[in-house]
């Protein structure tokens, strides 16, 4: 069992048989067949996509923290902030810095970082260096269907361990933030 489905509710784990239950209690009064009962593909990409957020969300805060208590300085701690979209959107903000996590699309999750700062301060590098350090191109996590209706997540097609992308993008921010 993997930590997601170890951070799941009861009611979460067993929402499928709730669904069937449903789904025949209306067959046997309408005498209509849903062929889909149980298995709303949409309806699981977008539950899946919030509850891989959510999931995201957790283990950023639990890093986070620990980065925060293990630094000496109160200066250069990172916040991690809830944003409006989805209730597990969120962002991780340090020395202007922002990594944006959002639901996109049911399925889709991305990933931006830009630098929330004033452009109207001279710097010594091109502008072409600058741009390229004030946003990062948006990645984005994918939903792919595995067999017996299991939702795998994946970037550019290959399946990861959440705890490597955790690891990999809180580095990337760290050490971008820090410039």
């Amino acid at each position: 069992m993997d930590s997601l489905e170890l951070g799941r509710s009861e009611s979460e784990k067993m929402g499928w048989i709730k669904t069937l239950v449903k789904g025949e209690e209306q067959m046997e009064e309408t005498g209509i067949i849903d062929m889909n009962l149980g298995f709303d593909p949409d309806k699981i990409l977008i539950q899946e996509s919030l509850q891989f957020l959510l999931s995201l969300k957790s283990e950023f805060i639990d890093t986070c923290n620990t980065f925060n208590e293990l630094k000496t300085s109160p200066l250069g701690r990172i916040k991690v902030y809830g944003i409006a979209k989805t209730h597990a959107d969120f962002m991780l903000f340090r020395n202007g810095f922002k990594m944006i996590f959002s639901f996109k699309n049911p399925g889709v999750v991305s990933i931006r970082f830009n630098f929330v700062g004033s452009n109207f301060i001279p710097s010594p590098q091109n502008n072409d260096s600058q741009n390229e350090n004030n946003v990062m191109d948006e990645h984005q996590v994918e939903a792919q269907w595995a067999p017996f209706g299991e939702v795998k997540w994946t970037y550019q097609g290959h399946v990861f361990k959440k705890s490597y992308l955790v690891q990999y993008y809180l580095t990337l921010f760290i050490k971008e933030s820090a410039k």
